[in-house]
């Protein structure tokens, strides 16, 4: 019904300009109990050096959302997109039927701190897109939609929505889980009680067979919520 993941037991690659830790299997990190939850097959979170950062490579068949945290991520693709993603912004890729992109921490002085997430997409082999959006004004104490089928939000070729939320210390509440999907909830930072269990910066935790769970905070969080097909 709900495991947790602690942050101390998910993978991890460390070289001298990347620190990357991953919830499912990835790169030399092969854990064959967690290669995936549902669609979501990649939940990586990165820490780049300045000036550092993934030269082109490909990709395809795959929906990629990157959420930054913490300082500038540069991309640049085959399909001639470029873009800076900042603090508080999103970019997807749809890699679809093939693409090749790079991603540098755009500063020569700060590190760049981002959220990398790969779904497998709905539909096949369609035309590579790219979409990035900076939420500047999300409602206190609540999920705020930023990645679905609705107006205005970040699209993406897979039946999953994602919420991201900012939560007062003290404020408690509960969520519906719509149509009983799956869902993946991670804390971003904070100290948060879900369901009587306790869980605080790079916790995780996989939900499935519940229609709601509740949700107290124990101090100012930010929390990232995916809910995926079953």
């Amino acid at each position: 019904m709900i495991e947790i993941i602690k942050s101390s037991e998910r993978g991890k690659t460390k070289l001298n300009w990347l620190d990357s830790k991953h919830t499912f299997s990835f790169g030399r990190y092969n854990n064959p109990k967690r290669t995936n939850f549902g669609d979501l097959i990649v939940f990586n979170e990165d820490v780049v050096s300045p000036g550092k950062g993934f030269g082109a490579h490909p990709h395809e068949n795959a929906e990629i959302v990157s959420l930054v945290l913490k300082g500038k991520l540069k991309h640049e693709d085959s399909k001639g997109n470029k873009g800076i993603i900042g603090e508080g912004e999103l970019q997807r890729i749809s890699a679809g039927s093939g693409i090749w992109h790079s991603e540098y921490n755009a500063s020569d002085k700060n590190s760049v701190h981002f959220l990398q997430i790969w779904l497998e997409p709905k539909e096949l082999n369609v035309e590579p897109s790219y979409e990035q959006k900076k939420y500047s004004s999300m409602k206190k104490n609540s999920f705020n939609l930023i990645v679905g089928d609705k107006k205005g939000v970040i699209s993406i070729n897979q039946d999953a929505r994602f919420f991201l939320g900012e939560f007062s210390s003290g404020f408690e509440f509960n969520h519906l889980i719509l149509d009983n999907k799956l869902g993946y909830l991670f804390v971003i930072e904070g100290k948060i009680e879900l369901d009587n269990l306790d869980l605080e910066n790079g916790d995780s935790v996989l939900i499935s067979n519940i229609k709601e769970f509740s949700m107290k905070v124990k101090e100012n969080s930010k929390i990232l919520f995916i809910e995926l097909k079953r």
